[in-house]
């Protein structure tokens, strides 16, 4: 999976503060009590970076979408080297408190969080630690002090390429499940037209020759030619293939342990799925029995300015049409749970004076995403959009804000 790091990767604590997310609660989630979710919400959680990418608040998606899990990624060695624990390969899991306190304001709202070990680029720990026992050690350090119910290895370029590391992972996974009982584990790995390719299938050959077992193994059919729901529903058949002749299952049983990481708006290599595609996939993963519907990433659930809407692939938005949040809520369906249909607005907003007759533009809402141009009505005046934005109250943020005052209505 393609992880866009380098797009909008500003210092750590910066990005939490412009998201709101630092002083929520206490700075530290290793006391924080875990909520009880059903595990089927560790399995439609979608991936957040929590220190990368424009992080938007958590609480404000579980508000405006209705979810309740999030996949946090991701788990890297230290860039310097060594077998421990760190956030992106800088921030050391030991000392952290940034996503600490993330963690603490979704479960103060009744949700919670898995974690996600790898990704796409730096050093993962599987390479770094000599052997599974040590790997294992490395991530039971994460799962204590977050007190996670739910972890998810995400084994891909170029780790998935390095046999021994593979087998380190895969190993490591194995001991957490162990001494871990009822941890959800999910495996995620790259997508092709026929499932996964010849990495993917080792990977899997060495999880059966290992005695392991995890909640799912999920693909991510995108970056790999291919073109709307109908080539990843093709790729999801295939891989149910990959799975029963692997370890002998069954189709249903294989479906019961089979997952799909999509990937919301253009991907990397200028693919497109819209918000059909994703119905598209949620009806196919539903109708079989699939173990698991995720995407990357909730960072990208927001529209592009119109500069950024058609042209580039951005780790801070998705790059086509939507309302902020839609994509999330394709994960909350397949939760079991309904979205809302009227999300929250700024409480505080006074009423527009209907009585003057005058005020023609729709009032402004917290929720909806407003491009140059658009007008709105907010204090009995009209304001008109200067540019992309959403959750900026009109009149709070002076002549450098988004929005331009056109005087009373």
């Amino acid at each position: 999976m393609r992880r866009l790091r380098a797009l909008v990767c500003g210092a750590a604590a910066s990005a939490l503060a412009a998201a709101g997310l630092t002083a929520l609660l206490p700075a530290s989630a290793s006391g924080a009590e875990s909520a009880t979710l059903d595990k089927r919400w560790y399995a439609a959680a979608p991936y957040l970076m929590p220190l990368d990418n424009d992080p938007p608040s958590a609480t404000a998606i579980m508000d405006a979408s209705g979810l309740k899990a999030f996949q946090l990624a991701f788990i890297l060695a230290p860039n310097g080297g060594g077998c421990s624990p760190t956030w992106d390969g800088t921030a050391p899991v030991s000392s952290d408190t940034a996503v600490g306190s993330v963690i603490s304001a979704i479960r103060a709202k009744g949700g919670d969080v898995s974690v996600s070990i790898g990704g796409y680029g730096g050093t993962k720990l599987g390479q770094a630690c000599s052997d599974a026992a040590s790997t294992a050690a490395a991530y039971q350090q994460v799962i204590t002090k977050y007190q996670l119910k739910a972890i998810d290895f995400d084994l891909e370029e170029p780790e998935y390429e390095n046999t021994a590391a593979i087998a380190r992972e895969i190993g490591a996974a194995k001991i957490l499940q162990k001494n871990n009982p009822g941890l959800y584990v999910s495996v995620t790995t790259a997508g092709t037209a026929d499932g996964t390719g010849w990495f993917g299938k080792q990977m899997l050959n060495e999880a059966k020759a290992q005695g392991f077992t995890p909640d799912n193994f999920s693909i991510m059919p995108f970056d790999g030619g291919f073109n709307g729901a109908a080539s990843q529903t093709a790729a999801l058949t295939a891989f149910n293939g990959v799975l029963r002749s692997t370890f002998g299952w069954s189709e249903a049983t294989a479906y019961a342990h089979e997952g799909f990481s999509g990937m919301n708006g253009r991907s990397d290599t200028g693919e497109y799925f819209n918000q059909a595609d994703f119905q598209t996939v949620l009806d196919y993963t539903t109708a079989h029995g699939m173990a698991r519907f995720t995407f990357w990433s909730l960072n990208r659930d927001r529209q592009c300015s119109p500069a950024d809407n058609g042209g580039r692939t951005s780790g801070t938005c998705s790059s086509v049409p939507q309302s902020a949040w839609d994509f999330a809520k394709f994960s909350v369906k397949f939760a079991g749970a309904t979205p809302p249909t009227n999300p929250p607005t700024d409480p505080t907003d006074p009423p527009t004076d209907p009585g003057t007759g005058q005020c023609t533009a729709g009032a402004w809402s917290a929720s909806a995403v407003y491009v140059k141009g658009d007008k709105v009505t907010q204090d009995g005046h009209t304001w008109e959009a200067k540019w992309w934005t959403t959750n900026e109250k009109p009149g709070t943020t002076g002549e450098w804000g988004a929005w331009q005052d056109d005087g009373p209505c």
